[in-house]
């Protein structure tokens, strides 16, 4: 007999699956860039001045409505809003349909010149467009923080 008639259950076949790692797989005991970044967001959303930027991106690029920041602001302030959301200044108008780039918060910081006031800026792109916004938003009597006063980058004036 040939030593092919012989052959026992022990015997392996070639191996066809692959020893390598399958593509997209990462080292398990780091964080994935993307949880850094959720994590550096979820601190960041705990200071009033980033809350609040955010909140005003939303309104200001007509993704939500005015009054969404109604506890939250003064009544100048809220008249203010009031004028400027209907306008969507913070939406790029010339670049309109499904493709519209969605504005996005690119930086804020906050200073503290006196207790209970905190005056910030934000920097908001849309695309290759950006645009600042500022705010002050000081601490009521009850410790919430309001909004006071905003203001919008305005656009270059043309000679002309």
């Amino acid at each position: 007999m040939a030593p092919d008639q012989f052959r026992t259950a022990t015997t392996t076949a070639p191996r066809t699956t692959r020893t390598t790692r399958p593509a997209g797989r990462r080292d398990s005991r780091r964080p994935a860039r993307s949880a850094v970044l959720a994590a550096q967001r979820l601190r960041d959303n705990r200071t009033p001045h980033h809350w609040f930027a955010q909140r005003l991106l939303v309104v200001l690029s007509g993704l939500a409505p005015v009054h969404s920041l109604l506890g939250h602001t003064s009544g100048a302030a809220y008249d203010q809003l009031v004028g400027l959301a209907p306008l969507t200044p913070l939406r790029d108008i010339r670049a309109c349909g499904p493709t519209t780039p969605t504005p996005v918060l690119e930086q804020v910081r906050g200073t503290t010149p006196s207790h209970g006031v905190i005056e910030a800026y934000a920097r908001v792109s849309a695309g290759e467009r950006s645009q600042a916004l500022a705010f002050r938003l000081e601490r009521g009597d009850d410790g919430r923080w309001r909004c006071c006063a905003v203001e919008l980058g305005l656009e270059p004036q043309r000679a002309g």
